[in-house]
């Protein structure tokens, strides 16, 4: 077994793999040095895996490189894949997300992008156009920027049904499609926003991640600034499962790559600290889709605690038993090869961890 571990960092990317069980890592890297990683996926669905970068430099702006050797090569494309139509009068600041679609086109990928916009292409992420009916929303102009900035950051393609299609984004809310982009309408029935005069708004919400359940793919989980939330109908409506947590703040929240209910959060002090609560280094698993939760820290380092894991720096792969992988802002990423019982280290010294993904390859 081949596991592969990919870490997107504020100054690069470094790719981990394990063939050994998962008990020891080779790492290579930083690929693309001295620039931003936001956004990656591990792209399986072609004859062999694509990897795709979101990369962000300071001197030559935002871009999407793919490499389909695992790697040892990387191609960007002569063009900026991802651009503004110039009527938008709007530049782009980076790529959050990359999602390949699992049920409609065969090398349809999307990104998710800052400013909020959702992009599209159909040739596995070499180019990609402009998702217009979300642009146009007339929700748009409202949508205001969190404190990483105003992005859309999850984009959760139904694993059934390619025309259904949701994404979230800070700070505008959950947005749903059922006809494949082509409208939108916002998701958020349930979810407070305490920052704001109305804590019920139809948009606006504060949205930290969103996971799906692989087995019940119409129930989500949201991880808010202040609020963990379930749906079971597809984002139409949620409900809290922040009980039983020590916080009911995070960035990160996932689901079991299989299990049907499992899922991990990493809890934050809200706002001013951001620090794990207790300055304890604990992911929290509940087996029953948010009802209980139980904290996990057998391996991970003794109190005190300080660094905070975002929101698309906790990951699982694809193995049995399924591999769970976090990286802190402080540059070390643990790794659990039991679903979370246990820990060990995988990488420490890093730049910022801002993203992980793993999978067997």
């Amino acid at each position: 077994m081949t596991v592969l571990l990919a870490l997107g960092t504020a100054k690069g990317l470094f790719l981990a793999r394990s063939d050994d069980d998962r008990k020891s890592w080779d790492i290579s890297g930083p690929h693309f040095p001295m620039t931003g990683v936001y956004g990656l996926c591990i792209d399986k669905r072609g004859a062999s895996p694509r990897l795709l970068a979101g990369v962000t430099s300071s001197h030559f702006g935002p871009s999407v490189a793919f490499s389909d050797d695992l790697g040892a090569s990387w191609q960007e494309p002569p063009r900026p894949p991802v651009a503004f139509p110039q009527d938008t009068e709007t530049a782009l600041e980076r790529v959050w997300q990359l999602t390949p679609d699992p049920a409609g086109h065969p090398e349809r990928v999307y990104a998710g992008t800052e400013p909020s916009a959702l992009f599209v292409s159909d040739d596995g992420g070499v180019s990609f156009e402009l998702v217009r009916a979300l642009w146009d929303h007339p929700h748009r102009t409202q949508w205001e920027a969190g404190f990483g900035g105003q992005a859309i950051h999850t984009v959760l393609p139904h694993p059934r049904d390619p025309e259904t299609l949701l994404v979230a984004m800070s700070a505008g809310g959950v947005y749903r499609s059922a006809d494949g982009g082509a409208s939108w309408n916002p998701g958020n029935v349930g979810i407070q926003a305490p920052f704001l005069p109305d804590r019920f708004p139809e948009f606006g919400q504060c949205v930290h991640k969103v996971a799906r359940d692989p087995v019940n793919p119409d129930r989500l989980y949201a991880q808010n600034h202040h609020g963990v939330y379930r749906s079971d109908d597809d984002g139409a409506h949620w409900e809290s499962i922040a009980d039983g947590l020590p916080s009911d703040f995070g960035f990160a929240i996932i689901a079991h790559p299989r299990r049907p209910d499992v899922i991990y959060n990493f809890p934050l002090i809200a706002d001013s600290m951001r620090f794990p609560p207790d300055q304890r280094c604990r992911v929290y698993r509940s087996q029953d889709a948010g009802k209980t939760w139980e904290g996990l820290s057998e391996g991970l380092p003794a109190e005190p605690f300080y660094p905070a894991v975002l929101r698309d720096a906790m990951c699982t792969d694809d193995a049995d038993p399924a591999g769970v992988y976090f990286g802190t802002r402080s540059g070390e990423v643990y790794a659990s090869r039991d679903e979370g019982d246990s820990w060990a280290q995988v990488a420490a010294h890093l730049p910022d961890v801002l993203c992980v993904r793993a999978a067997m390859v």
